[in-house]
């Protein structure tokens, strides 16, 4: 598949990252969608605003929540959306569980929520940010752009070692019609298609697999939408399933979201949206029942 920027063989230069942003638009409202949700929520939560994006700080102010009085004898948890902005059920699904279901779980766990990691990307529906670099392959280091080294700032300010870590994504058909021919075509190399699993899934870390707690979270999840079933060859994506609907990455040397803490538990959930049965809401609920899976698996494990 051709890609319509760049040169077979050759990465883009500035003018072919210049002429992608060009091609880039605004197609809803980060501001109705998630800030004002968040303010709604502020009475309940306490609200910080940990940077904002270059490019736009008044439109792009970045915002998490957290419990309202820290409790040190109590577990940490993290959970973020949005680090791919056009993935939307990862950013209303944190929203939704902040409003609905998150109250439940505050005598047992310290919660810090960060829905929406990069706004640009929800507005203009992008997976990278506006210079072109995927924030989920950013968190390195300091981060290797700005959603990422803000991000990383706010939690290191913070101080907190969280036992838990849930990244919220969607894989969406989109994937492999846009965003990785454009990957490719950024890096000059050959589109190579990949299947889309249809269904949900898990991306657990490799060093740190904790089959349990991703089996806790397909149960819950099950209940709400598919799960993803494995290829003729036992895998997703090309990887081997560690067990039905979940697959390990490496996630830390990836610079991957899910694996610049070092919480024990982790995962990054992956939605399918695009599935012929689903629909927007059953999307966002599956989000919320993954961290209530999560969640609850570990206040059992920590009462043994």
């Amino acid at each position: 598949m051709a890609y319509p920027i760049g040169r077979a063989g050759a990465p883009w230069n500035e003018e072919e990252r210049n002429a992608w942003l060009d091609q880039s638009r605004i197609q809803r409202s980060y501001q109705v969608d998630v800030i004002d949700r968040l303010y709604q929520l502020s009475p309940r939560y306490d609200l910080h605003r940990y940077g904002a994006l270059s490019s736009d700080p008044l439109c792009y102010p970045l915002y998490a929540l957290t419990s309202p009085e820290y409790q040190p004898e109590m577990p940490s948890v993290l959970v973020t959306g949005g680090v791919h902005g056009y993935e939307t059920s990862g950013i209303l699904g944190a929203i939704e569980f902040l409003e609905t279901n998150c109250e439940k779980y505050l005598g047992a766990f310290n919660f810090v929520v960060v829905p929406c990691v990069s706004p640009w990307g929800y507005e203009t529906i992008n997976r990278w940010n506006s210079q072109a670099i995927d924030p989920n392959r950013s968190f390195k280091g300091q981060g290797l752009c700005e959603e990422s080294s803000a991000l990383i700032a706010f939690l290191d300010n913070l101080q907190r070692d969280f036992i838990m870590h849930v990244d919220l994504h969607e894989t969406t058909d989109t994937d492999e019609s846009e965003f990785r021919p454009a990957l490719a075509a950024r890096d000059g190399k050959e589109f190579e298609p990949c299947q889309i699993p249809d269904g949900f899934y898990l991306v657990g870390d490799s060093a740190s697999p904790r089959p349990g707690f991703q089996r806790s979270i397909i149960e819950r999840v099950a209940a709400i939408t598919h799960i993803a079933p494995n290829d003729g060859d036992g895998k997703l994506l090309g990887v081997p399933a560690e067990q039905e609907g979940v697959i390990n990455y490496d996630v830390g040397p990836l610079g991957l979201c899910a694996g610049f803490t070092s919480a024990p538990y982790k995962t990054t959930t992956e939605v399918y949206p695009d599935s012929h049965t689903a629909h927007p809401e059953e999307c966002i609920r599956a989000q919320v029942a993954a961290l209530e899976g999560a969640l609850d698996y570990i206040r059992v494990t920590l009462s043994r």
